[in-house]
């Protein structure tokens, strides 16, 4: 009830100032009401004493209370109440995203924390958990490539499925085109107004059956976007290798395909990035996040609606009582 009356305003609301001459006039219907008592002459009172007043003495003020309420209502009315609702109209096509996310072995590295594949991860969850209502997939690759979600707004299951991603899963190597070949597949078909690929990798292709700059064509074509992301430091990272030992950190050489992967985000109109610390990380998905919210076509609305109707239609009916009242219950003889 209060959040109704919360979202009342008024169209003419100086004529509320009216609602002042309430007061006065019952002011003045008890001063009048006084001089008009009429007074007997009488030579003893006793005979009264036990005389009551009848309900009709009792109840004859309520005609001006009926009446004061049914003014009071008219200028409420003239001020003309009005409530009002709000929304939106979201454009019904969104945002339709894939990750495309490297796992081949030197996303081991530890040039990120805890490596590159777990910092990558990570930042890629909290993204998905900021865009609630955009269709989202994922890719993984590495000397091959397979979509591990399809695109869905189910984004339980998709953050659940991130928890079986781990290098090894699939055979070894950098197949980037085939990684990108692979989401654009998903999207070719979308009809959102905006279809975006997120190419994060590590490496420099070498292996897959399709060219990098081919698929980025592909994408091209089907008005899919490419954000590409190399991971890694520069120089060298500190790499976990299997020695007769056990694991041993040794530093290895950092390559990551930077032109190429420029080339594809140029191609697609993207915008390619270097990630070499998980703050960098987190700053390029903010960023692509940034960039992408742009594209939704929001159109607030708000619709009034006139509520005096209700309060004259009151005011008419208590109008109505306080005349039958007057002519035959309260009935003076003059």
């Amino acid at each position: 009830m209060m959040e109704y009356f919360s979202t009342i305003t008024f169209s003419h609301p100086a004529y509320l100032y009216l609602l002042f001459s309430i007061p006065l006039l019952a002011v003045w219907y008890v001063w009048r009401d006084k001089k008009t008592h009429p007074s007997l002459q009488m030579p003893d009172l006793r005979m009264f004493e036990n005389a009551g007043k009848s309900p009709r003495v009792i109840l004859r003020h309520s005609l001006i209370i009926i009446r004061l309420l049914a003014v009071a209502l008219l200028i409420v009315a003239l001020a003309r109440p009005q409530t009002s609702s709000k929304g939106q109209n979201i454009t019904v096509e969104g945002i339709d995203i894939v990750l495309s996310l490297d796992v081949s072995g030197s996303m081991l590295a530890r040039d990120l924390t805890p490596d590159r594949l777990e910092a990558s991860k990570a930042v890629a969850e909290e993204f998905i958990k900021g865009r609630p209502n955009d269709r989202i997939g994922l890719v993984i690759f590495s000397g091959e490539t397979f979509t591990q979600v399809p695109l869905t707004t189910d984004h339980a299951i998709l953050l659940n499925m991130f928890k079986d991603i781990k290098s090894g899963m699939i055979e070894d190597g950098t197949a980037i085109g085939d990684g990108l070949a692979t989401a654009a597949g998903r999207l070719k078909d979308s009809q959102a107004i905006s279809k975006v690929v997120i190419l994060l990798t590590d490496g420099v292709n070498n292996a897959g059956s399709v060219d990098p700059l081919t698929a980025a064509e592909i994408a091209r074509v089907f008005g899919i976007r490419v954000y590409t992301i190399g991971v890694g430091s520069y120089g060298t990272a500190p790499y976990p290798v299997q020695t007769p030992f056990g694991i041993q950190i040794r530093d290895m050489k950092v390559e990551i395909d930077e032109p190429l992967l420029q080339q594809i985000a140029e191609k697609t109109d993207g915008k390619y990035f270097r990630a070499t610390s998980n703050q960098k990380l987190e700053d390029i998905y903010k960023e692509i996040d940034q960039l992408e919210r742009s594209k939704i076509d929001v159109t607030e609305f708000s619709r009034k609606y006139e509520e005096y109707l209700p309060l004259v239609v009151l005011a008419l009916i208590l109008l109505m009582i306080e005349l039958l009242l007057r002519y035959t219950y309260f009935r003076s003889i003059t």
